[in-house]
């Protein structure tokens, strides 16, 4: 896929307020700090179009980018660690879950996950809370570049088999690294597969 045009469109705080023009939005979440923004960018061939933070938490709101004048790339809060008071967290949490639950448009939700670390609860119990609302997920592992290809691939299938406990189906994943490009084709393919099903 040929990313030809990309335009800021929005940062909201409820899915009520996100564009009602019905084009595919493929939305991105992950832990904090697990490298959403670096991703977004790097997919989109942009340095700087989604800021990158090292402070956790960055992300507040639900922002688009318009991409093709085709579909969404939406860009959402982490879960887990974020220097954040309780009241906003929990702000946050009914935020993503009544987007997820409410977007009729929602073609793919991309949940991000760190492939240095071995799995984590915040993560596995995002995923299998994806798999309760029926929503259509792919898992992509994140930072690749920084760890041995042998144990980014021991952590993947240690993974899988925490999923194994409640899922027949493992969902389908992706590897990655925004700083090496890495996947970066055969994310954009996933994409074009999608929207082709969807005849866009």
């Amino acid at each position: 896929m040929n990313i030809k045009s990309v335009a800021f469109r929005g940062s909201f705080k409820s899915y009520t307020q996100c564009p009602a023009d019905g084009k595919p939005e493929f939305a991105f979440i992950g832990r904090s700090n697990v490298g959403k923004s670096s991703l977004i960018n790097m997919l989109v061939n942009r340095k700087d179009m989604v800021r990158v933070s090292n402070k956790p938490g960055k992300t507040q709101s639900i922002n688009y980018f318009l991409i093709n004048d085709l579909f969404y790339l939406v860009d959402l809060p982490g879960y887990g660690y974020a220097r954040v008071s309780k009241t906003e967290r929990i702000a946050w949490e009914k935020m993503i879950a009544a987007y997820f639950t409410n977007r009729p448009g929602l073609a793919c939700v991309y949940q991000l996950i760190d492939i240095r670390l071995e799995p984590q609860a915040v993560d596995i119990d995002f995923t299998n809370q994806l798999g309760e609302w029926q929503v259509p997920f792919q898992l992509v592992f994140t930072k690749c570049d920084k760890v041995s290809k042998g144990d980014g691939l021991h952590n993947i299938q240690r993974y899988f088999n925490k999923l194994r406990a409640t899922w027949d189906v493992l969902p389908h994943h992706t590897v990655t690294s925004a700083e090496k490009t890495t996947g970066r084709e055969a994310f954009l393919d996933t994409i074009r597969q999608t929207l082709e099903e969807l005849n866009c």
